[in-house]
């Protein structure tokens, strides 16, 4: 009995789907990322009109300003969709939890100075619904905004801003068992010098143009937030008074900003790309988000600091860092 193997070459009929090749220039193969993203936006039919919202479609490009030929034109230079970013944060989540192990079996937590792990509960202990308040903003984006372009995104940074709160929440646990979570919240509902922020937290819950707050919360908040608090405060400052542990345990939030930024980055550049009104539009934005996160957040680094002339230095460095960025995007009036 003989066996003749023989190799048949079978040429596929179309390399990807054709709501994907429309976006992609023909029919060619497309990535995952591609085929997990493009034209997956819903867009009819819709038999009714939300009675919550009889002016928009459920899913509307009119709810915001911001003008786009082509909704899908945003990109995410990360490459996200779901499987990926599950497992990019899973293998993040092994790191962190190395770190917690390490400072906790060394016994770094009972090594801090007083006044160490004082300034870093009184910082960090109210970020805590900062960033839950982020991740309400993001589920808005996702809802409200239109091309799965970017809502997709915008929902996996809403989880990473839950994730942020638990890091912030267990480093409350650590430093000060149940007592350091229940003083952050009193701070954040009455401590004078947080409620600028608090303030500026609580009108972005109701800003409705979903793109404005983007730019609020994604860009501005955050963006000045994260460096003037992770970086600054946390990875300098309070590592210089030994808090080494409090810089490992706030790891994933240093790694987390540097790759969140080329995101928005890549969002607002595309859209004030689109058109001079769009660019006029979103500089509008960013100036006075900007200025009141800056605001908002002088009284918090005023009190941490005895040296009013030092924290003023790190407030404007920030915040000459944030208009170098912006300009970048194209967004300097």
């Amino acid at each position: 009995m003989t066996i003749e193997l023989k190799t048949h070459n079978i040429r596929p009929m179309r390399h990807t789907f054709a709501h994907v090749a429309r976006q992609i220039g023909g029919d060619k193969p497309a990535s995952r990322y591609q085929e997990a993203t493009l034209e997956t936006q819903p867009t009819g039919p819709f038999h009714y009109r939300p009675i919550w919202d009889p002016d928009h479609e459920i899913f509307d490009a009119t709810r915001t300003a911001v003008k786009m030929k082509n909704w899908y034109a945003f990109k995410d230079p990360r490459q996200y969709y779901y499987g990926n970013w599950t497992m990019n944060r899973a293998r993040q989540q092994e790191t962190m939890e190395a770190n917690f192990d390490f400072v906790e079996s060394r016994g770094m937590v009972s090594q801090l100075p007083g006044a160490t792990s004082a300034a870093a509960l009184s910082i960090l202990m109210p970020l805590r619904h900062v960033a839950w308040g982020a991740n309400m903003n993001n589920s808005s984006i996702c809802a409200y905004g239109y091309g799965t372009a970017i809502t997709a995104p915008a929902m996996f940074c809403a989880m990473d801003q839950l994730g942020i709160a638990q890091y912030l929440t267990r480093i409350g646990l650590l430093l000060d068992d149940p007592e350091g979570l229940d003083q952050g919240k009193r701070d954040w509902l009455e401590a004078a010098r947080w409620q600028e922020l608090r303030r500026y937290v609580e009108d972005t819950f109701v800003v409705q143009d979903w793109f404005e707050l983007f730019v609020a919360q994604n860009l501005a908040l955050d963006g000045i937030l994260y460096p003037l608090v992770y970086r600054a405060i946390v990875n300098e400052h309070l590592a210089a008074k030994n808090g080494t542990a409090i810089a490992m345990l706030t790891a994933f939030m240093t790694d987390w900003f540097a790759e969140q930024g080329k995101w928005v980055d890549a969002q607002v550049k595309t859209a004030a790309a689109e058109s001079d009104e769009n660019r006029a539009l979103l500089a509008d934005w960013t100036r006075a988000w900007s200025g009141r996160a800056i605001a908002a957040l002088r009284p918090v680094v005023l009190h941490l600091f005895d040296d009013a002339a030092h924290a003023d230095v790190l407030m404007d460095e920030v915040a000459d860092q944030f208009s170098a960025r912006a300009a970048k995007l194209g967004l300097t009036r």
